[in-house]
Formats: structure tokens, C-alpha cells, sequence
């Protein structure tokens, strides 16, 4: 609850906040731990992390710097619960409560759901320590510890497994110093608890890379388990040494577990922080870049792991909208050289990137339909409306380009006449104007710009008038050659009246969105039957 209401009250901002410094990794590492702090979360920090790193934003060594601060910021909030904070538990629940019922704004809604989040916190930490009382002395359970407390390699395995199944280090190293305080563990077990925490919770951001099928995505990932990976190692060797000197300092059983937690990370970030240059260059050279560049029709931004933050999902659509952006480009490109070149392999090019646009369209739409819709805000709802409309308008373009124009093309070039110099020039310029107002479709997609909206908006008016001079000058052709010319001349206008086809979806798709959420559209273009 905590994650998910600070994210939609500041999801945005926290995520350009934390991609402006990315820039060096001591500001990094200052970033990752106040993200972290702030949403309670070094998961949801690693998911906007890694998808910088992996769109290209930001490079890799400044984003394993975050990932250290994230890995510190989890410690803070395991310090503050260390201390006896559980009795003002009803406080901030009241408090949220009052704000998620009252609030007039969804961010003041956002926030009375931390706030609640919180408490709930705080009230199970303690009903906690009362659970955990009638089972100190149950055989099973003294015999698991006991085997525990003998081999700190099963303590650190334990303690792995049960993050990666609660999926937060937080809530096990919450339940391992409750048990340091009943003194169901010995100290030394505790901490190897610990360290089997800070391992398990670099586990799962690498498992589900591996459902992603480019490894070079999650370098991320992998480098944060590789350093958590030898700082246990390390951890481990030195336990018997560390162990009994914190013990000495702070006779607390639950506060000596909390500032074991923190050393180690604190310690771990001040150990690699030096090295992360050649580390990073380490995991590039093992993680190299699997996808092929020239297969368009790979995602290259939809991140499984990055569906428990829609803000990131939704802008990883966006990015491979784009991409479908330049197949299109790609394909109008072709049938322009075809119209000149007479080419019949690059006719048959373009069909092919007709076939990548429909499966890059249909990795978008079952990728946004699988989010949870629990976790979508309004403006989460809006967003996927605009890029469904949007790719769908793209991939419906890229049939018309397929069905109807490359088929007239053939036909053309099936019969060896070229078109006229004059046919040929206009020809040109629909093919011009509609890379022209494909760019500026994905300029109003990504901007939601009203005044470029309006001006993509515009455009078909224009198309409309070419098509409908193209259609006088036709009508001209078959008076003056007496009906012989009439079949090409029919074709050049089959092939204007698709580039109408194609120029409407793009302004279905990208500018017609825009100007309804402003209430700028008109419910239809018939004149009002009163104001005749």
C-alpha cells in the first residue's frame, strides 16, 4: 500500500527526479537511497533503474551505483522499525483513513493510502512479536532453529528462500530480529538470517530476466546479486570475528540484528562503489546484447519485471510505439523507391515489415492488457487508451500499405508502363506529406501537444483536395486520350486515395485522442439541422 500510493502520487516525479541524477554514481547512489526511502521499496527503485539502463538512458556503472543506495535505503526503514514505534500504529492509520476518505484530490488519496500502509506496518510488526510468544518452545520449531544456529550456510539459505518468496528483505529481516528478541535465535544466527535476506531480495529481478530472453537487459540485476552474492561470501567468513564484537557493543538483541543489516550494506556500497567502472565493463563483456538489430519486430522495451509500476510499463510502450513508428517510416520509404525504381524485392521488403509491424502491435496490446488494473490510476487507464489507439491506427495503416498499395505497385510494374511525370510528382509529394505527418503523429503520441494536433488535424483537408484534383486531372487524361490511358490514370488514384486511407489512421490514432480529452472534437461534421 505504502508503494503503490506513493507511486501514483509521485510517480512521475520521483522518476524524473531520479533519471536527472543518474549522473555520476555518487549522485546515484544518494538517488537510490532517498527513492528507496521514500517508496519503501528497493524493488520498485531497481524496476525505474533498470529500465533507464536498459532504453539506453542512463549508463550502467551510475545505475549499479543506485542500486547500492537502494540497497542502504532498505536499512533505514528497518532502523526505524527497530526502535518501539509500534504503539503510535493507529495514528497514521487515522490519518489515512481521513485522507482517502475525504481527500477532494486522488494525490491527497494517494497519500492517505501510505499513510495507512504505514500503520498497518507498525500494528503488524507488534501483533508480530505477540504471535511468535506460545511457539518459542514447540519441538519442530526449536529443531529447525537448532539446525540454524549450527550451520550458518543453511541459516543464509533459509533466509534467501523466505525473501525470495515474501519478495522484501524488510519484512524478513523484521521477522528474524523478532525472533533475536526472543531470543528463539542466537545472535550469529540472526545475522546469517540477514545475510541470507540481502541475497534472496537480488533473486527474483533475475529470475524474471531470464522470461525476458535478453540477458543484456538485466545487467542491472545481475551485477546487484553478483555483489550481494561476495559480500555474503565475505559476510560469512567473518561472521565468527563481527558476530560477538556487535554483540559487546549493543546488548539488543532486535537493534544489533537492524545495525548488522545496516553495516553490511553501508560496508558492501563502500567496497564496490571504487570498482564499479570495471565491474560494469565485466557484465557487458558476459551480457552482451542478444537481439537482433535488424529484427524489428523483437520488443525491445516491454519489461516483465517492470509491471508492478505502471508508470514504467506504460513508458516502455510508448518506447516500442516508436519503434513501430520507424517500421512505417521504413515502409514508406520503400514505396516511394519502388514508385521510382521499379523494384520488385523492395515490394516484397516492405510486406515483410508489414508482418513485423502486426506482431510488434500484438506484443504491445498483450503486454498492457496483462497489467493489473488494481495498480492502474486514472491517468494509468487514460495512457493505455491512447497508445492501444495509437498502434492500432499504425498497424492498420501498415495493411493498407500492404493490401492495396504494394499490390497496386506489382500490378504496375506486372505490366511495364511508368507513370507520368506529372502523376509521378504528386505521387511523390502524398508520400513526402505522409512521412511528414507520421513524425508528427509521434511527436502529439509522446507530447499530447493540442496546437500540433490540430495541425495534424488539418492534414486531411489537404489530402482530400489532392485527391480531388488528382480525380479533375484524371477525368481530363480520358477526354483528351479518348478513354485509352484510363487504366493507369485509375490506378494513380486508387494509389491517392490509400494515401487518404493511411493519413486518416494517423490522425485517428495520434491527434484525435488529444483533442477529445479537451473537448475539441465535434460528435459529427453534418451541419446542425437548427442552424440551417
Amino acid at each position: 500500500m505504502v508503494q503503490s500510493g506513493i507511486q501514483r502520487a509521485f510517480g512521475p516525479e520521483l522518476r524524473r527526479v531520479l533519471g536527472a541524477a543518474l549522473g555520476d554514481r555518487f549522485r546515484a547512489f544518494l538517488a537510490g537511497l532517498g527513492a528507496t526511502a521514500v517508496l519503501q521499496s528497493s524493488t520498485a527503485t531497481g524496476l525505474i533503474v533498470a529500465s533507464f539502463a536498459a532504453e539506453g538512458l542512463v549508463e550502467l556503472m551510475p545505475a549499479l551505483s543506485a542500486m547500492l543506495g537502494a540497497n542502504v535505503g532498505t536499512t533505514l526503514i528497518v532502523q526505524l522499525f527497530s526502535f518501539n514505534v509500534a504503539r503510535i500504529a493507529p495514528l497514521p492509520i487515522l490519518i489515512g483513513v481521513m485522507m482517502f476518505r475525504r481527500g477532494q484530490q486522488s494525490r491527497t488519496r494517494d497519500l492517505g493510502r501510505a499513510a495507512i500502509g504505514i500503520g498497518l506496518m507498525l500494528l503488524a510488526l507488534r501483533q508480530l512479536l505477540e504471535v511468535i510468544t506460545p511457539f518459542e518452545d514447540m519441538p519442530s520449531l526449536r529443531l529447525l532453529l537448532g539446525e540454524v544456529a549450527t550451520d550458518p550456510v543453511v541459516a543464509v539459505l533459509i533466509g534467501a528462500a523466505l525473501t525470495w518468496a515474501a519478495h522484501s528483505s524488510v519484512a524478513v529481516v523484521l521477522l528474524v530480529m523478532s525472533f533475536a528478541a526472543k531470543d528463539v535465535v542466537p545472535p550469529h544466527a540472526a545475522f546469517a538470517l540477514v545475510l541470507g535476506a540481502n541475497l534472496g531480495s537480488a533473486i527474483n529481478p533475475v529470475l524474471e530476466g531470464a522470461a525476458g530472453g535478453d540477458w543484456s537487459t538485466r545487467r542491472v540485476a545481475v551485477g546487484n546479486l553478483a555483489n550481494r552474492l561476495l559480500g555474503v561470501v565475505a559476510g560469512l567468513a567473518l561472521l565468527g570475528t563481527i558476530g560477538p564484537w556487535l554483540v559487546t557493543i549493543d546488548p539488543d538483541r532486535a537493534r544489533v540484528v537492524a545495525d548488522f543489516h545496516t553495516g553490511f550494506n553501508v560496508v558492501l556500497a563502500l567496497i564496490f562503489l571504487p570498482f564499479l567502472s570495471p565491474f560494469a565493463r565485466a557484465l557487458v563483456r558476459f551480457l552482451p546484447t542478444r537481439v537482433d538489430a535488424h529484427d524489428l519486430s523483437q520488443p525491445r522495451y516491454l519489461d516483465h519485471g517492470a509491471k508492478e509500476s505502471p508508470t514504467i510499463a506504460l513508458a516502455g510502450a510508448s518506447r516500442e510505439a516508436l519503434r513501430m513508428v520507424d517500421i512505417l517510416d521504413t515502409m514508406l520509404q520503400g514505396i516511394q523507391a519502388a514508385m521510382h525504381a521499379g523494384d520488385r524485392r523492395g515490394l516484397g521488403e516492405t510486406r515483410r515489415l508489414d508482418d513485423m509491424l502486426d506482431r510488434l502491435n500484438g506484443a504491445i496490446q498483450d503486454y498492457i492488457t496483462s497489467l493489473d488494473s488494481d495498480d492502474l490510476a486514472e491517468a494509468d487507464i487514460r495512457r493505455i487508451t491512447e497508445i492501444l489507439t495509437f498502434t492500432t491506427n499504425l498497424e492498420h495503416s501498415g495493411d493498407v500499405i500492404e493490401r492495396n498499395v504494394v499490390n497496386g505497385l506489382a500490378k504496375r510494374l506486372k505490366r511495364g508502363v511508368s507513370f507520368a511525370p506529372d502523376v509521378q510528382a504528386a505521387l511523390d509529394e502524398c508520400v513526402q506529406r505522409l512521412t511528414r505527418n507520421l513524425h508528427a503523429a509521434a511527436a502529439v503520441f509522446m507530447t499530447s501537444d493540442a496546437v500540433a494536433a490540430r495541425m495534424l488535424v488539418a492534414e486531411k483537408t489537404s489530402f482530400r483536395d489532392i485527391e480531388q484534383a488528382a480525380t479533375g486531372k484524371h477525368f481530363d487524361r480520358l477526354r483528351a486520350s479518348r478513354g485509352e490511358a484510363g487504366d493507369l490514370s485509375a490506378l494513380h488514384l486508387d494509389l491517392m486515395r490509400d494515401f487518404r486511407r493511411i493519413n486518416a489512421h494517423l490522425v485517428a490514432g495520434a491527434a484525435y485522442p488529444v483533442l477529445q480529452d479537451q473537448g475539441e472534437l465535434l460528435t459529427s461534421r453534418l451541419r446542425d439541422e437548427q442552424a440551417k
